[in-house]
């Protein structure tokens, strides 16, 4: 679907229709934090998008109908690992962090991916007020939660790391497939995390929907959109204009979680910018 539609709209304007469904999805997560362990969200946020990526590659013709190769393989479970990880840790921190401020810390990954592919004065200025804003937003964190920025800044690594393979998987071009078989081993990879209070979903139909379609907005739409972006532009490029997120993240959680940035807020995340 993402290929099909998205072929009629610039990369850029595919950017702000990911970055609200990711912090969608992260805002239902958040409210769901008060009845389901967040790592049993993760893990079925991971299955949620794993479903909905392997139908979606049926329903609107995206799957790759030659065989898949060793290399190939390897490729898409490393992401899928990488990606679940990143989910893992993301989750454990908003459940300590508000949405904002933990997102514009995590930026820390895309921020690294960008200077290490150039290298100027001016980009090295850049990376500087960035890091000044991350510092500025954890110490301002370091005495409530060290262990909400702990998880933020292991996120922010993954989320690099993320960047990095799911660009060479984009240039696979396996369509659907390619994600929602990455993401099938990392809903594995993540299971002994998950699923020890996974029984209090199941419990309720209600939440089970509620964690899926968390899976479906941030992951099978989300980074659904990323893969087609990546075949559109550089890495570099991709990680510049992540800087997106964290603003709508700021906005999301003001809107719905109630998380008022105060104006240190947003002196670190206007530096990040």
């Amino acid at each position: 679907m993402v290929a099909t539609r998205g072929r009629t709209f610039p990369p850029e304007s595919l950017f702000l229709i990911s970055a609200v469904a990711q912090y969608t999805g992260a805002t239902i997560a958040v409210r769901l934090f008060d009845r389901v362990d967040p790592a049993t969200v993760a893990w079925f946020r991971v299955i949620g998008a794993t479903l909905a990526l392997v139908i979606g590659a049926r329903v609107f013709h995206q799957r790759s109908t030659r065989p898949w190769t060793a290399p190939e393989i390897r490729a898409a479970a490393l992401l899928g690992v990488a990606t679940a990880l990143m989910n893992l840790f993301f989750f454990l921190a908003i459940a300590r962090l508000p949405l904002g401020k933990g997102v514009t810390i995590e930026f820390l990954g895309p921020i690294a991916v960008a200077a290490a592919q150039t290298r100027s004065r001016r980009n090295g200025g850049a990376l500087l007020l960035a890091v000044s804003g991350v510092a500025l937003l954890s110490g301002l964190e370091l005495d409530g939660d060290r262990v909400g920025i702990a998880f933020i800044l292991i996120a922010s690594a993954l989320w690099a790391v993320y960047i990095v393979i799911a660009s060479k998987v984009a240039k696979l071009d396996r369509g659907l497939d390619g994600l929602g078989v990455g993401l099938a081993f990392g809903a594995v990879a993540i299971a002994p995390f998950g699923i020890g209070h996974a029984s209090t979903v199941f419990r309720a139909p209600g939440v089970l929907a509620l964690c899926l379609l968390v899976g479906v907005f941030s992951n099978a739409i989300g980074y659904g959109i990323d893969q087609y972006v990546l075949r559109k532009m550089s890495m570099r490029r991709f990680s510049v204009m992540l800087a997106l997120l964290p603003v709508v993240a700021l906005v999301m959680g003001a809107l719905f979680l109630g998380q008022r940035p105060e104006m240190f807020d947003l002196v670190g995340v206007a530096l990040v910018l």
